[in-house]
């Protein structure tokens, strides 16, 4: 497993993050095995939110005994300061830590979003005194508006960005292009999502991965391989693969092979025609 420097939060990272999410709806044994089977796979950053489900009250005891090893990251949708106290004081109780390596302020969408959070009573008014007194050590952000992602860089001196970082988006619309280049500016850790993504799932269509709320690709190692390596040309630092434990194995197979060797132009070619197809049905 390669490990890599979260931009200036001094973590150094593994190159895949396990989301807590896989372990929504899960009984405690099976997440207990799929955190011992990350742990042993030299997985080091773990990532979930109050919004998954019943996924924080599986991965605290599941992670407790690896929990001093490991960098845990939360996140809170909340945008004002009673919400996101309380928030993060349960989850705090049930990821059974006393501080969180990285606390992010969950899918940041609009501008209202950012002008509640930063706001009189607002919940960076929490996220603050929390890093003060040592419960949260980096601050960051998750977003699914680049205008949005790009204006809170500008608010204020955050820690590390989730960001989707997916090819499809990338080709046809230029989408995550902006944010890339100002976090390198910035020296700002940029954790990859989406990565793995093909499309918005269709109405009717099945769907084996219920946890995505879009379509994952599965069944097409070529193309999972070319889009991870996308998003580690943009400037992932670790990549969140899709909600499910297939994929996220099979992005810890391919994980180091992604980061050590380039795009061919034959895997641009096969994202182009691909990202053609999506065009119509991209996620965002």
């Amino acid at each position: 497993m390669l490990y890599h420097s979260l931009g200036k939060t001094g973590l150094n990272v593994s190159a895949v993050v396990f989301g807590g999410i896989i372990n929504m709806d899960e009984s405690q044994a099976q997440a207990d095995d799929y955190v011992a089977r990350a742990i042993d796979a030299g997985v080091n950053y773990f990532d979930v939110a109050p919004t998954y489900g019943d996924a924080e009250d599986r991965l605290g005891p599941a992670l407790a005994p690896y929990r001093k090893d490991v960098f845990l990251a939360c996140k809170t949708d909340q945008r004002g300061a009673k919400g996101a106290r309380e928030k993060l004081e349960d989850s705090l109780r049930k990821l059974k830590t006393d501080h969180f390596d990285v606390y992010q302020l969950h899918a940041l969408t609009t501008d209202e979003d950012l002008d509640r959070a930063f706001g009189p009573d607002g919940a960076m008014e929490v996220v603050l005194k929390a890093k003060r007194d040592g419960i949260i050590r980096n601050i960051g952000f998750s977003a699914h508006s680049e205008d949005v992602a790009l204006r809170a860089l500008s608010m204020f001196d955050f820690d590390t960005v989730l960001f989707p970082l997916n090819w499809a988006l990338g080709i046809n619309r230029g989408w995550g292009d902006r944010i890339s280049e100002t976090v390198k500016e910035k020296g700002i850790g940029l954790l990859g999502m989406k990565a793995l993504v093909r499309r918005n799932w269709r109405e009717g269509e099945a769907r084996p991965y219920p946890k995505s709320w879009c379509q994952p690709i599965w069944g097409d190692e070529a193309l999972g391989v070319a889009a991870m390596k996308y998003a580690v040309l943009k400037g992932a630092h670790t990549l969140v693969p899709p909600g499910n434990f297939e994929h996220f194995s099979f992005m810890l197979d391919h994980a180091d092979a992604c980061y050590t060797k380039a795009l061919t132009d034959e895997e641009w070619a096969m994202l182009r025609r691909e990202a053609k197809e999506a065009e119509k049905e991209l996620i965002f």
